[in-house]
């Protein structure tokens, strides 16, 4: 497939392959061991996902880890099944946030696991007060194991600062109601008949009305924001880390190309998702994370 393609006359200078590892002493062990890369997927009936992380251009150039973690994991059993489809951003100032996002996914998917039965049933009803509530529920659990996590390495637990943004799906093709938990930056969009919204489950936070610039991060924020989202057969959903949100909402060549790549007539592979995502816009220079979920029809 060659490079990525890229938007404007010219690539980013840095070449779009993995540079140099991160140096135990400098990350630690679990940072050190960071892939560059990772790439994931599943398809459930009707459902199909894919998932990549990549590690940006920055992180590459400085020798550090990769921040942002995916995760793809199926809860719950029988009716309560769930896909939990996510994204976490160690914020860049956090010495462990690369540790931190890993271990927020795993948390995450363990804690959701918990109350699958209810929660399960409360995006299916549409029950946004009671999503909410085991939202905040599985988010304060989360918080409290990632501050643990600091006592064991004998640091703070703001080292491990992470955002997280989960998408709740049930396997029952006749739900078409998904639920949407976010703490911190990030991006949702929505690819529907060719055209991006953007701004799905945006809140007045994401929209700068908050005094403290810092975003809002765990173990220290505990709340999430969260949203039910109606989906239709053909819909794409996408859940992402600023690396992606960013460009996608502000640049128009990124976004025609991701709704060429991601529409509903050909779902990619992994191979060619990964490749897709790595589409380079100079000054975008972040890592770059996504799961992507096609609604196809009831089968």
């Amino acid at each position: 497939m060659g490079d990525p393609w890229h938007g404007g006359p010219k690539p980013p200078l840095y070449r779009p392959v993995p540079q140099a590892a991160p140096a135990v002493p400098s990350a630690g062990i679990e940072g050190a061991l960071v892939p560059d890369i990772v790439v994931d997927g599943a398809e459930h009936g009707a459902l199909t996902v894919r998932a990549a992380s990549v590690r940006g251009d920055s992180h590459r150039y400085q020798a550090e880890p990769r921040q942002d973690s995916v995760c793809v994991a199926r809860i719950g059993s029988g009716e309560s099944e769930l896909l939990v489809l996510g994204v976490a951003d160690g914020v860049g100032s956090a010495p462990l946030s690369h540790v931190g996002s890993q271990k927020a996914c795993a948390l995450a998917a363990g804690a959701l696991d918990r109350v699958a039965g209810p929660l399960a049933a409360a995006v299916a009803e549409s029950d946004l007060p009671g999503f909410t509530a085991l939202a905040r529920q599985a988010t304060a659990e989360v918080a409290t194991l990632l501050r643990h996590e600091a006592e064991r390495y004998g640091r703070r637990p703001s080292e491990f600062a992470t955002t997280l943004r989960l998408l709740v799906v049930p396997l029952d093709p006749e739900v078409r109601v998904r639920g949407l938990l976010t703490l911190g930056d990030g991006g949702t969009a929505l690819l529907r008949e060719g055209r991006w919204d953007t701004a799905l489950g945006a809140t007045e936070e994401g929209d700068g009305a908050v005094i403290d610039t810092r975003t809002p991060a765990l173990p220290t924020t505990r709340e999430p924001v969260a949203t039910l989202i109606s989906t239709r057969p053909g819909d794409v959903l996408v859940v992402c880390t600023d690396g992606l949100s960013t460009p996608l909402a502000g640049d128009q060549d990124t976004a025609r190309f991701l709704a060429r790549a991601w529409s509903p007539e050909r779902v990619p592979g992994p191979a060619d998702f990964l490749w897709q995502l790595q589409y380079r816009v100079k000054s975008y220079d972040d890592d770059r994370s996504a799961v992507v979920l096609w609604e196809g029809p009831a089968r």
